[in-house]
């Protein structure tokens, strides 16, 4: 049997562009390599699934993107965080924002969406086969599919969305088409502070701004301690944006947290109207007690000293911590099932538009196989319905003008 459509991965991206398509089930293939699908959408947010990012301005969205952000801003003109919502509650699954604008089926399952791409993909009829690993394709006329067990698959189209991760298992196949592959390096994970005093401070998450020594690199929003370093959204943020320099620095880096924005006013001020009391009972408002007298122990001030008493070059100290806190990062802690990657198929090589080979007609990518990657919040998971919807719709206008 010659397959019309042959989807190389059954994760997020494969299966939306599979259950999107509007052939005949039996005419589309779906490939994947292990024994588990969709297998990133049951670990994302916790088992919750982050489906997507109340972002509802395309411009907005695709600045999410660190890589992919001009390529993914028409795309998203034509689907986005609304046609999300609204494909997911036409299947009868409702979406809620939660305060920090991610969108959680209001299950707070996973199961849900995996339940529902599964009964999709059933009741259409497509194609699903596991542990089916491709080691070879070729395209002579139709696209020559070669499986690990030796069997031949034969397309008129192929659809390749593998996913991101370590190059020479996904990509081997793409570049023996012709394609350039940007080597994937990891694009979201925390900074490693080994045996660092902050490790006590675990579980507390503060508002800051972090700036990477020697760069522009810059990234705010909370920053969260952990018992290995600093996480939160706002290290993820800073990691996703400099991947490459930190990639090529090994990982070892200096970079500063603006805890406190202006402290020299806030020194001042307690200078004045809280002279006589301790600089530890007086704290800025949204800091926890244990937080200010890890900072006032990194500024080397006792904690019972007197505002009045603080010398001039305390104050100087002071200030310094609250507005650029240095810190010296070796190594970092990726995500294990949630890792995502940058890197994959060069974007320059594939039309915007249609998600479509430049180089060889018939192939398509979606997904984070392509050198597209986002920061933390749902984000790459809209990358991926979008890029999928968009090859199904190339896909589909082509056979109905086949059929003309």
């Amino acid at each position: 049997m010659i397959y019309e459509v042959v989807i190389i991965g059954g994760g997020a991206a494969g299966f939306f562009a599979a259950i999107n398509l509007s052939l005949a089930g039996e005419k589309v293939l779906i490939l994947e390599k292990s024994n588990k699908v969709l297998s990133k959408v049951k670990v994302s947010g916790g088992g919750r699934c982050n489906v997507t990012h109340a972002c509802f301005e395309p411009r907005e969205l695709a600045a999410n993107y660190p890589r992919g952000e001009k390529e993914l801003l028409g795309p998203f003109h034509r689907f986005y965080t609304s046609d999300t919502i609204e494909w997911f509650a036409e299947r009868g699954i409702e979406l809620k924002i939660e305060e920090d604008g991610r969108m959680f089926p209001i299950t707070d399952s996973s199961q849900t969406i995996i339940d529902c791409f599964i009964k999709e993909q059933e009741e259409k009829g497509i194609k699903l086969w596991k542990q089916a690993e491709v080691v070879k394709v070729e395209k002579e006329g139709l696209f020559k599919i070669t499986l690990k067990d030796g069997q031949l698959i034969e397309s008129k189209r192929l659809v390749t969305a593998t996913g991101g991760g370590n190059k020479a298992k996904h990509y081997d196949f793409i570049e023996a088409l012709g394609h350039h592959v940007l080597s994937p390096i990891p694009s979201l994970f925390t900074f490693n502070l080994k045996g660092h005093a902050s490790n006590a401070l675990m579980g507390i998450s503060h508002e800051a701004t972090v700036h990477l020594k020697g760069t522009n690199f810059e990234a705010s929003g909370p920053v969260l301690f952990t018992h290995w370093g600093m996480s939160g959204p706002a290290i993820l943020k800073l990691s996703a944006q400099a991947a490459a320099f930190l990639h090529q620095k090994h990982y070892e880096f200096d970079y500063a947290v603006c805890w406190l924005p202006n402290a020299q006013r806030f020194i001042n001020e307690h200078r004045k109207v809280s002279a006589a009391q301790s600089v530890l009972s007086t704290k800025p408002t949204d800091f926890t007690k244990r937080f200010w007298l890890y900072l006032l122990e990194r500024a080397k001030i006792e904690q019972e000293k007197n505002w009045a008493d603080l010398t001039a070059y305390e104050m100087e100290l002071l200030k310094a911590v609250l507005e650029e806190d240095i810190y010296h990062a070796k190594g970092k802690t990726t995500f294990k099932e949630e890792f995502v990657s940058c890197g994959g198929v060069d974007l320059k090589e594939i039309n915007p538009k249609t998600m479509e080979s430049k180089l060889l007609s018939g192939l398509y990518f979606c997904g984070e196989v392509m050198n597209v990657d986002a920061l933390t919040g749902g984000f790459n998971f809209q990358a991926a319905w979008t890029t999928a919807w968009l090859v199904a719709q190339k896909i589909n206008q082509e056979l109905v003008e086949a059929k003309v």
